[in-house]
Formats: C-alpha cells, sequence, structure tokens
C-alpha cells in the first residue's frame, strides 16, 4: 500500500516540490508508491537531512529534508532511509570495499561510520556509486580523507548525489518483492532484433522494417552510440510510392493504472527523408477487451530533418485501454530516405514541457572561447509563460540558469507568478529510463513581468524581447561529471525542462492531476484507416 505522508509547513516550497519529483522517480522505478496522510497511524512528516531507519514511530516519523537540501537525490537519500536502507558503507562487508580511516572522522561522529551485521544487502553487490554512500571527505576533521576506497577508480566517485543508482533500484525492488513499478509501461529498443510484441503494417507503399543502417543516415541504432556495433532500429522509407502512402507501427495494447489519466511517450527518430514527410503519433483508445477497432487520437506530428538522432517527447491521456501508433505518411516531391524510430518509453508520468538538445557539444565546448554564455530557444510552461535556460560555459565546468522571458501569452497570465518551480536536468540518455542518472536542478525564480522589470534583449529569431535575470547553479557539472554517464551520447546532450505551480503546495502536500496541453498540428492527415494493424493492410 502507498506510503503516507506530511509535507509541514516550515519546509520551504522549492523543497516541497523536489520531494514530490523524488516520489515519481519511486514510482517509475519501483512499486513504492506514496499518498497524502488521511488518518494513519504511521506515516512520513517531513520536516527541516536526517531519517530513522525502517519504521519505527506511529503518530508521525520525522524525516527532514530542510532547506539547502531541496534535491532529488537528497530527498531520495532520506526516503530510502526511512524505507530500511542504511548507509552503504555500513553493511556488514564493507571492509572488504573500504578502508574506513577512524583518527580522521571529526570528535563524536565515529558512531557515523559503525557498519551493523544486521544490514540487510539482499544479495546485491556492494555499490560505490550508490546515493546511500558517504563521500570520501564526508565529516573529515581535516586531517585528511574518512573512507578510501580499495578498488582506486572509484575514490572519487563514492558520495555521489545525483539520484539511486540502478543498484540502489535493485536493492530497493528485492526488498519490497516488487514485480513491477507503478508509473512505468514499456520500453523497446529493439534489441537483438525483438519487436517487444509489436505490429507493423502498410497501405500501398513502404513498410517498417527493422535494420542496422540506413543510406545517408543513421549509420547504426540509438541504443548502442557511440560504439558501431550493429544494433536494431525501425525504419519507414519514403522513396518510393505515392504521395499519402503510409506505414504503420503500433505497440501491444495498455492500460491506464493511475488515478491521474496522464502518460508520456519518449523516443528518438532520424528523418533523412522530404520535408514534407509526416511522423504522425496517435493513440487509438478501445471501449473494452471486445473493442477490436478503438478510436484514433492524433496526440503529434514531425516534418523536419535532422542530422542526428533527436530525443522527441508525446503528451497522452489516455482513460481507457490503448495502443501508440506511428504511422509515417508519404508527402509531395521526392524523398532519399524516411524515417527511423529507436528506444521508445512510455510511463504514467508528466511530459516535460521542454528539451534542448545540444548537437557536437563537446567540439562546441572545446573550441568556444570560454567563459562564455549560451541560450536555449525560447520555452513555454504548460501554462504559457515563456522562459529560457542559460549555459555558462568555463574550460573545466559549466553553470545552469534560467530566466523568465517576455512571451506571447503574457497578457493572458497572472502576474506576478510566485510559486514557479523550474527544473533542469541534463538527460542522462541511458536508453531505458529506468536506468537513467539525470543531473538536475530544480529552483522558484523571479515571478515578475519581464516587459515591466526585465531588461530588453534580441533573441535567437532576431525579436525584441524582455528577459529578467539569470538564477541558477554556478557550479552544475565538470567536464568530469559529463563523461561519467551517457550525458553525451551519440556527440549530443540533452537539457530538458519542466515548470510546475506549487502554490496548491503552500498548504498542502498534493499538486492536482496535470493537463495534456492542446496538440497544435500544423499538417492535420487526410484520410484515417479504421483498425489496427491486426485488422487492416498488409501485416508483416
Amino acid at each position: 500500500s502507498p506510503v503516507p505522508y506530511l509535507l509541514n509547513n516550515d519546509l520551504d516550497i522549492n523543497s516541497k516540490g523536489v520531494i514530490l519529483r523524488a516520489f515519481d522517480q519511486f514510482r517509475l522505478k519501483s512499486c513504492i508508491d506514496f499518498k497524502p496522510r488521511d488518518s494513519e497511524d504511521y506515516y512520513i512528516s517531513v520536516k527541516q537531512c536526517w531519517s530513522y531507519i525502517g519504521r519505527i514511530f506511529s503518530n508521525g516519523q520525522e524525516l527532514s529534508i530542510g532547506r539547502g537540501c531541496g534535491s532529488i537525490a537528497i530527498v531520495e537519500h532520506e526516503f530510502l532511509h526511512a524505507l530500511g536502507f542504511y548507509h552503504e558503507q555500513s553493511r556488514y562487508d564493507r571492509d572488504d570495499y573500504v578502508t574506513i580511516n577512524f583518527e580522521n572522522i571529526l570528535e563524536g561522529l565515529v558512531n557515523n561510520y559503525t557498519n551493523y551485521n544486521n544490514s540487510t544487502t539482499n544479495g546485491v553487490p556492494y555499490d560505490y556509486l550508490s546515493v546511500m554512500h558517504y563521500g570520501k571527505d564526508d565529516f573529515t576533521n581535516g586531517n585528511g580523507s574518512t573512507i578510501i576506497t580499495k578498488d582506486r577508480k572509484f575514490q572519487n566517485l563514492i558520495g555521489q548525489r545525483v539520484e539511486m543508482s540502478t543498484s540502489d533500484v535493485q536493492e530497493l525492488n528485492l526488498l519490497y518483492k516488487c514485480s513491477s513499478s507503478i508509473a512505468f509501461k514499456m520500453y523497446c529498443g529493439f534489441t537483438n532484433g525483438t519487436m517487444c510484441q509489436m505490429n507493423r503494417c502498410s497501405k500501398s507503399g513502404n513498410g517498417w522494417e527493422m535494420v542496422t543502417g540506413v543510406y545517408g543516415g543513421p549509420s547504426s541504432d540509438h541504443t548502442n552510440l557511440p560504439s558501431q556495433d550493429a544494433g536494431y532500429f525501425m525504419y519507414a522509407s519514403t522513396e518510393s510510392g505515392q504521395e499519402g502512402d503510409s506505414a504503420w507501427l503500433e505497440t501491444k495494447r495498455m492500460s491506464p493504472q493511475r488515478e491521474c489519466h496522464v502518460q508520456c511517450l519518449q523516443f528518438y527518430y532520424y528523418h533523412n527523408g522530404s520535408k514534407s514527410d509526416e511522423l504522425n503519433i496517435w493513440i487509438r483508445e478501445f471501449q473494452d477487451q471486445w473493442d477490436s477497432t478503438g478510436t484514433l487520437y492524433l496526440m503529434g506530428q514531425i516534418r523536419p530533418p535532422t542530422s542526428h538522432w533527436t530525443l522527441h517527447h508525446v503528451p497522452l491521456n489516455a482513460t481507457k485501454q490503448f495502443q501508440v501508433e506511428f504511422e509515417v505518411r508519404k508527402g509531395a516531391g521526392n524523398s532519399t530516405g524516411g524515417f527511423s524510430i529507436d528506444d521508445i518509453n512510455l510511463s504514467e508520468l508528466e511530459c516535460p514541457d521542454g528539451t534542448w538538445q545540444i548537437n557536437d557539444f563537446e567540439r562546441f565546448w572545446n573550441t568556444t572561447h570560454t567563459p562564455t554564455l549560451i541560450y536555449s530557444p525560447r520555452q513555454y510552461s504548460s501554462e504559457g509563460y515563456a522562459y529560457r535556460v542559460a549555459l555558462y560555459l568555463r574550460q573545466t565546468d559549466f553553470g545552469v540558469y534560467v530566466q523568465l522571458v517576455s512571451g506571447v501569452y503574457d497578457d493572458q497570465l497572472q502576474w506576478p507568478c510566485p510559486q514557479r518551480q523550474f527544473t533542469v536536468q541534463m538527460l542522462d540518455q541511458n536508453p531505458n529510463i529506468q536506468l537513467q542518472m539525470s543531473r538536475q536542478m530544480s529552483l522558484t525564480t523571479d515571478p515578475n513581468l519581464p516587459r515591466d522589470v526585465g531588461t530588453q534583449i534580441v533573441n535567437e529569431n532576431n525579436e525584441l524581447i524582455y528577459a529578467n535575470n539569470l538564477y541558477g547553479r554556478n557550479n552544475f557539472a565538470s567536464l568530469e561529471d559529463i563523461q561519467s554517464r551517457n550525458y553525451i551520447k551519440g556527440a549530443s546532450t540533452i537539457f530538458i525542462f519542466s515548470v510546475k505551480d506549487l502554490t496548491p503546495l503552500v498548504n498542502g502536500s498534493s499538486l492536482p492531476c496535470p493537463q495534456v496541453r492542446t496538440v497544435n498540428i500544423t499538417h492535420p492527415p487526410g484520410d484515417q484507416h479504421k483498425g489496427p494493424c491486426s485488422s487492416r493492410y498488409t501485416i508483416y
């Protein structure tokens, strides 16, 4: 059953928002769910950064997050304590992996380094990258490191506070006997040529093919980048056939499980065909298990060609049993390629508001005179607030900042707009979203109307707009950090953004269900076909 919690009013608003984001990571990666407390005797009372181990007290077990500790990794760390986890270096077998220099520990804090014979590991190996591991210099008295790793390549990596590690998640799922997660629906990377129970069919023209490379790009799949090993992806050519010919690729049927009927479809695509070709993304909802036709709803459309594998998100709002369908439709004119897709993920979580993919990022960084500021294109939140993200590049590290800017909807919005939380993530591009450890920051920023308090600037489209001050983190990541995981993949770095209205958390502990934005389709497709692949056209 879900873990009851209460967010106390002495928590700052930003920490409250970060806690709810951490809950979504537990839901995505495990069977652990959370609910606001009603009248339960045992619940977690989140106050001003520590927690007891396991369920100890009735009438509210305190867990402290506190101002300055409002990062998702700290929240995960403290809630893992409440769920029964000890620190990693307190495992019964820790002496096989680390040496504790007790003489270097601050007086009175030696007990923090006790190892417990009753600590359970569920057979999961010692994890230097656990979010539960202390850093090498934590609680030092100044005479040297408190922890020395026996495998020296991990000496500077212990104590990471990015996210739960893969082993943390594995141990959590074993501890609570999880056979599935709360919010994860599917992943398909077409590994070893498997179709993940997907069907494909076509009308007249070429259909979807499983390939390892395409002339003119992509030369390899996305999953295995940067390796050139022959992994598989799906490709639909538009080189031949007639305008309007279509190829369909559809997922298995799935049922929404969560109370909020919001899903996020994420995938990578590559388009080297005509600029008039389309990749349409549909959902087909079914009334019940006997409904073989369902009803189609167009949720997204892609047209511009690309030169790299490109990340794309599509917000969905299925309320009944549904499947996702990818339709490639041939446009007018000549084509020398088509559409490719790979690494499809689907979750019952909200999609980010915006994506900023910087191709050839490392080369750009190395050839740019630093320090320098670079800005994302203007983004819009789900409410319509305009903002942009800035990277402050230095020689070996960079900062990340956000700022409100003037936008086309300003006259329709509430000003000032306090309690809006901006979150920026540098995406860990592990193909499976359950295995990602993304670097991120969340903050609440200047709520005032940019036209009233901002500075006039010229944006990337040569338009005059107004921009508020920059707010952010000066030391977001180093060159060493971004090389530690899949933050650069296929030469691309990806930042994703979201903005949430946290006003309900001022005196509450939860947010209302998010609303999926209306899709603006610039080129609505013509005829829409009746049934799924199992009931039409050529199935192959």
